[in-house]
């Protein structure tokens, strides 16, 4: 006799917890344990491996081959623990006050475990549409390990009617989401003695003006730029993030590396933005540094990218959506996902919903309600009902 379907809901997410997937790590012992679960159940995955060998994403599809189907889609990557303070180990899974408590329980494990738990009701249904679960890795770094697995998806002659993927929106039906480009600024300069300074040329002052330029740009965007309301965030925004730079107090600094990134809320808003940027930095910042030596200057390189989501209110997915939720209303998010490369990759229409809340995710201490999850079992439960219809 089966488990309760709470019960496992929670081995399953206590299992997956367990596994130390901070993105700097192979996923790969976690995969095997979910194949392993999938196995006893008679189920086969495809899996697709990274170029190291140590990564890989599980594609699985649950009812006939032949017939397009619809995605439940996560990633197994979390992000790290370090420097936070934490009052348990962030690898066990602890339950208090029906609060499950450990890295990655709300973003996004949560969900994982749901679907897995799911599965012998899945096969119970004897779908008409099948199911597939997308499982994927380093989401947390730039969605990078979903892309070899949509590229699989692309190949397949019979493509998705939809996806959706399960970030947590409080089971919120997610219509769009910012896009992001991010971008690291090496600034080459010449280093000096400081009592001879201005024979220098000073890497991090040069950086102070493209930093200053981005802070301008970002006031001007929030105040003028374009808007949707539907958004947490309702404009795009520019962030400078990460600044590292010199040696001594007595040394002019030849060197200092910048990064900031664009959520734009246009599909391809992000990349116009940081390019404009760029190229401004190019016209006003580097003819100076040139000038003083030629060797010095500014390198620019992309350090992820990923594209917004935007569905359509009235597309079938959302109302799919909606109807399974049991709700009316839609939103859409500053933070990204892999659904709009789901979109522009595999021409897979999606939605993003998932248990839990955005403010959980990343925390010390991070958690998820057990309510939270028995919503999104309820989902999936319906899907597999509409599943079964054909």
């Amino acid at each position: 006799m089966l488990d309760s379907r709470p019960d496992r809901i929670r081995k399953l997410l206590a299992d997956l917890v367990a596994f130390d997937t901070v993105s700097d790590r192979s996923n790969l012992p976690l995969i095997a344990h979910i194949e392993s679960y999938l196995a006893s159940l008679g189920v086969k995955g495809e899996r697709i491996v990274d170029e190291t060998g140590q990564k890989a994403s599980l594609w699985v599809t649950i009812g006939p081959e032949g017939q397009p189907g619809l995605v439940l889609s996560g990633h197994t990557d979390v992000v790290p623990v370090v420097g936070q303070h934490w009052s348990h180990d962030p690898f066990e899974l602890i339950e208090r006050d029906r609060k499950l408590y450990g890295r990655g329980t709300t973003d996004m494990k949560g969900f994982v475990a749901v679907c897995l738990a799911m599965v012998p009701e899945m096969l119970e249904a004897k779908l008409k549409t099948p199911i597939h679960l997308a499982i994927s890795y380093d989401e947390e770094i730039g969605c990078v390990g979903v892309r070899p697995m949509l590229g699989e998806v692309a190949k397949k002659r019979i493509k998705p009617l939809g996806c959706f993927v399960g970030e947590p929106t409080q089971m919120q039906v997610i219509i769009g989401h910012k896009g992001k480009h991010g971008v690291r600024a090496t600034f080459k300069g010449l280093a000096r003695h400081s009592s001879i300074a201005p024979d220098g040329v000073n890497a991090i002052e040069y950086a102070a003006e493209l930093i200053t330029e981005i802070r301008r740009r970002a006031v001007l965007l929030a105040s003028e730029g374009a808007r949707d309301e539907l958004y947490d965030v309702p404009h795009t925004t520019l962030l400078t993030s990460i600044v590292h730079g010199g040696a001594a107090l007595n040394i002019v600094p030849d060197q200092c590396t910048v990064e900031f990134e664009c959520r734009g809320i246009g599909i391809t808003e992000s990349r116009q933005v940081t390019d404009a940027i760029i190229a401004w930095a190019k016209a006003e910042i580097e003819p100076a540094m040139k000038a003083k030596n030629p060797e010095c200057g500014i390198a620019f390189e992309e350090i992820l990218d990923y594209p917004a989501l935007d569905t359509g209110a009235d597309a079938a997915i959302v109302t799919l959506a909606k109807s399974l939720a049991g709700r009316n209303d839609h939103a859409k998010v500053a933070f990204g996902t892999e659904a709009g490369l789901f979109v522009s990759m595999a021409g897979v229409p999606s939605v993003v919903i998932g248990p839990g809340g955005i403010a959980q995710a990343h925390t010390p201490d991070e958690f998820v309600e057990m309510s939270e999850l028995d919503k999104c079992a309820g989902f999936v439960e319906k899907l597999i009902a509409h599943c079964a219809k054909g």
